[in-house]
């Protein structure tokens, strides 16, 4: 009993090492994962964004297509561009708001959110034609003309040409 005692003691003292050495091997695979986990992977993927070789040559007139933009190289030396966001849904909800405030006859406030709509959607036709009515309340006629003009563009059949073509000759008549 006292010999098979022995061997298990033994036998446990010559397994210890190997546990050791596999738990080691364990802790390298990990803290190598962990360094892997802390660089940064776009060394590898970076894009290269400049113009093609002979971009110059094969589009001559692209300097002047997008020279009337209002970033100039002295205020962006990079030449990037920056755009506002597109976002329809965002200008739709400003459009609800600016609702909101229009029957409540806050036309600044109402003036302002249809404004951010036009921010987020540009050559939005609800938003101009109500920008048109807002500017016509607080009686700017030039502003209110500008944007009746500019529904009009958009939607020249649309469903308020005629309540615009009947405030431009209001307007009109008023000046």
């Amino acid at each position: 009993m006292v010999s098979l005692a022995l061997l298990t003691a033994l036998a446990l003292a010559q397994d210890v090492p190997d546990k050791t050495a596999s738990d080691k091997a364990a802790a390298e695979k990990a803290a190598a994962r962990n360094r892997e986990a802390e660089e940064s992977s776009s060394r590898d993927t970076r894009i290269d964004i400049s113009a093609p070789k002979d971009d110059a040559k094969n589009h001559p007139a692209s300097k002047a297509a997008v020279a009337d933009l209002d970033v100039p190289d002295s205020v962006d030396p990079s030449g990037v561009q920056e755009f506002h966001p597109w976002n329809p849904m965002k200008a739709l909800k400003d459009v609800e708001v600016g609702d909101f405030y229009f029957k409540r006859k806050n036309y600044k406030a109402a003036l302002e959110r249809y404004k951010d709509a036009l921010y987020y959607k540009n050559n939005d036709a609800i938003a101009n034609f109500r920008i048109a009515a807002c500017e016509e309340k607080l009686g700017d006629k030039a502003e209110a003309k500008k944007y009746y003009e500019q529904y009009l563009k958009i939607l020249p059949e649309g469903p308020w040409a005629k309540d615009a073509h009947a405030a431009l000759e209001r307007l009109a008549k008023a000046q």
